[in-house]
């Protein structure tokens, strides 16, 4: 590998690091479709070296947010030990079937997921909402909720859903290469009323998780490209701290407008490539 396609990579890490860790998505989303459509990586060892990145990642990011004292640990636990069978799982369907269904998946869960995202976070949405609501001063969110503690944003007779959340979490992660985090931020949010810093910082926990066992079963598959690795974990590593940084300082509706956005760019790029 040449000294220019090594300094792209870490571009792209510093990128998908800092992207990554403040939207919860552990900055696969970013990094595999740039493995792709930049570098024409095949997209098995695209997958299996983009869940190295997220793995670095997300242990970067746990360091920042456990000082932050943002991360629900039982709930990451229970979603990160459930996605392990999920993850082995999916690295075995990613042998077995990659090919254009790759990217016809992987861009249209982006583009929907960008669109349901921004829809319910643009500042139209904010408006109207403001508008509807009597008694709600005006600018303040209405679809999330502002908790001081992520313990008393979780309904325990919810929390059985976890289970198979981690287990989708896993095969998504393995298969797509990306993490997962992307799709269990939103979830977290809009189903389990959790608010969206403790959502991103969770995800991340669980992440790490899940994302190690795929790591293992892509090392026995041979799915992945060391140099691109070391070039990225360079950057992924400080763009995630710089990500926890700049998470203090941003609203929810933001990182969620952050990351719809990127999603369907990031979606429509992939139907062209």
């Amino acid at each position: 590998m040449d000294i220019t396609t090594g300094l792209i990579l870490l571009l792209i890490g510093l990128l998908a690091g800092g992207y990554g860790t403040v939207v919860g998505a552990g900055g696969g989303f970013i990094f595999v479709p740039a493995l792709l459509l930049i570098l024409h990586m095949n997209p098995a060892i695209a997958a299996g070296s983009g869940l190295v990145i997220v793995l670095i990642n997300s242990i970067s990011g746990i360091i920042g947010y456990a000082k932050q004292k943002k991360i629900h640990y039982k709930t990451g636990l229970t979603i990160g030990i459930s996605a392990l069978p999920g993850s082995i799982f999916g690295v075995w369907l990613l042998q077995v079937y990659s090919s254009q269904f790759f990217y016809i998946v992987f861009a249209t869960i982006l583009v929907a997921l960008g669109t349901f995202l921004f829809t319910k976070n643009s500042p139209f949405a904010r408006k109207a909402k403001t508008k509807e609501s009597n008694g709600v001063r005006e600018g303040e969110e209405l679809s999330s909720v502002n908790t001081d503690s992520v313990e008393n944003s979780l309904r325990p007779l919810q929390s059985k859903w976890f289970i198979p959340l981690g287990l989708l979490m896993g095969v998504l992660s393995s298969y797509l290469g990306i993490g997962g985090g992307w799709l269990l931020v939103p979830i977290l949010i809009y189903v389990f009323k959790v608010s969206t810093h403790y959502a991103t910082a969770t995800s991340i926990f669980a992440l790490c998780l899940y994302s190690s066992v795929g790591v293992i079963s892509q090392l026995f598959y041979s799915s992945i490209d060391w140099m691109t690795v070391i070039w990225g974990g360079i950057g992924v590593i400080i763009g995630s701290q710089l990500g926890v940084l700049l998470s203090q300082k941003l609203p929810g509706k933001v990182i969620l407008q952050m990351l719809s956005i990127l999603l369907i760019i990031i979606g429509g790029r992939m139907y062209f490539g």
